[in-house]
């Protein structure tokens, strides 16, 4: 064989065990006989984590939306309800708080969430990196029925190797987003 192609089958092997793509690591728990058939409508609440925080949110309600897995109420009115309450962004909720929400906005749960979101480099390369939490919370009863946490990454070794620029933050989020919530279903 001529050593340009075994080079070439070296590459792919190297790529293959170290991982094409950033992709994301994730990790999740949904409760044990729990359905969720019943819901059909979620709020997503503000997320903890500042910065980027409110920005993910909304990604969130879109990758939720996009997925088909529950219908979303409205932001401003998530919003507007929670400073009639005088509750703060991302406060933690006692269960009968979070019955009183989900009967005023009529929804089955919440998602809640907390977000960290850098800039880490390795070499000259410089790449987002998103770590995450969510939620979901039964609105009726407080009981947590799901959760997910993940790390996604814009650094990928095939692009290094192939000259190509790292996923930008908005890329890396909607990945991990896409991740966590195929945990769900």
């Amino acid at each position: 064989m001529n050593k340009k192609f075994i080079g070439i089958i070296l590459t792919g092997i190297l790529l293959l065990l170290t991982g094409c793509g950033s992709g994301s690591i994730t990790k999740s728990f949904l409760r044990e006989n729990a359905s969720l058939g019943h819901i059909q409508t979620v709020a997503v609440l503000p997320f903890e984590g500042g910065g980027d925080a409110p920005r993910i949110r909304e990604f969130t309600m879109t990758q939720v939306l996009a997925s088909g897995l529950f219908d979303v109420v409205d932001k401003g009115r998530v919003d507007n309800l929670l400073q009639q309450e005088a509750i703060a962004a991302a406060a933690p909720l006692d269960a009968a708080t979070i019955r009183r929400l989900g009967q005023r906005l009529n929804v089955q749960a919440f998602i809640l969430g907390s977000v960290k979101q850098d800039t880490d480099s390795r070499g000259s390369a410089s790449f987002t990196q998103v770590t995450m939490t969510l939620r979901l919370v039964d609105s009726e009863t407080g009981t947590l029925l799901w959760q997910a946490s993940g790390r996604g990454s814009g650094y990928s070794l095939a692009d290094r190797l192939f000259g190509m620029a790292p996923k930008d933050s908005f890329q890396v989020t909607m990945d991990l987003l896409k991740d966590l919530f195929a945990t769900i279903q």
